[in-house]
């Protein structure tokens, strides 16, 4: 008698734990200066297993060296390593039935990207932490002792829009020069595309694919100064200009300047919605939210969000 209660005491378990839904796999893209499985990493990982319990997560990488996946955020041409991460994502089978993404500061913007010129699986939900949508009007300043930030740096602002750079320089990628957006739309070949800013160029199946996200979330942080204009991360930008400024004593003049920021909703990519924004928007699929500090100084602000739009159910 007490074995026959033992299988049906197990029968019953195994039928319970099948009625129990899974949770939605997650997928993260590290930031500038990190790789897919730094301490940080790992230690956020855990942290999210410890609010959804059972949940697969996968963390992108470039390379599976930790040193060479870092060297690859400085190093590379975006558009090939996007091609890279969807045969990546592509073949793990836990993520074909789709997943929630979480992108850290330029992973936000390449997970963007993903979304809409792959997106297969499919992103349910995108939630992006300091992420520079819009692009920068300079290059991000490093800290003192990362040598290897510095020289792409300099090498980056030398010429940031030669064709070396635009091949080899991600930061150069999404500069996008307030003061000269003519040469910007010339000679980039990652942001303004994937932003479909060249009308002549733009991609409908990009803004379908952005639009069929159920949730975008866009984290900006307060006292962000990597990431200028930090509104990047809401889809706001400064004002552009056409032209390059003709002196020494006009660069002085734009320096000085009050930068005026155009949000979002007044950005012709969305006003005219190049890209599925102003769908999303206009569903209520778009939060902005805000962490603060400087950039990456995430705090507990992140909990509610990975609470709220990772996890669910498949």
């Amino acid at each position: 008698m007490s074995l026959w209660f033992l299988l049906l005491g197990f029968a019953v378990h195994l039928a319970l734990a099948s009625t129990i839904p899974s949770p939605r796999p997650l997928v993260l893209w590290h930031g500038l200066g990190d790789s897919h499985s730094s301490p940080g990493m790992l230690e956020f990982m855990k942290l999210i297993k410890e609010i959804h319990p059972g949940i697969f997560i996968h963390s992108i990488f470039i390379s599976e060296d930790l040193n060479e996946d870092k060297k690859a955020g400085f190093y590379g041409n975006v558009l090939e390593q996007l091609e890279f991460v969807a045969d990546q994502l592509a073949a793990i089978p836990e993520l074909e039935a789709g997943f929630d993404a979480v992108g850290l500061s330029q992973g936000g913007q390449f997970l963007r990207a993903y979304v809409e010129c792959y997106n297969k699986p499919p992103v349910n939900n995108l939630i992006t932490f300091g992420s520079q949508h819009m692009g920068i009007s300079d290059i991000p300043i490093c800290k003192p002792f990362d040598f290897l930030c510095q020289i792409a740096r300099k090498a980056a602002k030398r010429a940031v829009y030669s064709t070396w750079a635009q091949e080899n320089l991600i930061q150069a990628q999404y500069y996008r020069d307030p003061n000269n957006y003519a040469s910007y739309l010339h000679a980039n070949h990652f942001l303004p595309y994937v932003n479909n800013e060249i009308e002549e160029a733009r991609n409908q199946t990009y803004a379908r694919n952005f639009a069929s996200l159920s949730n975008l979330v866009l984290v900006m942080f307060t006292e962000d100064k990597l990431v200028v204009p930090k509104e990047s991360s809401w889809f706001g930008y400064e004002e552009l200009r056409d032209s390059v400024v003709s002196d020494a004593s006009d660069q002085q003049r734009f320096l000085a300047m009050d930068k005026k920021i155009i949000p979002m909703r007044e950005q012709p990519l969305y006003i005219e919605d190049w890209i599925g924004l102003r769908e999303l928007d206009e569903r209520g699929a778009v939060v902005f939210s805000e962490c603060v500090g400087e950039h990456m100084e995430m705090g507990d602000c992140w909990e509610e969000l990975i609470v709220e739009y990772t996890g669910g159910s498949l």
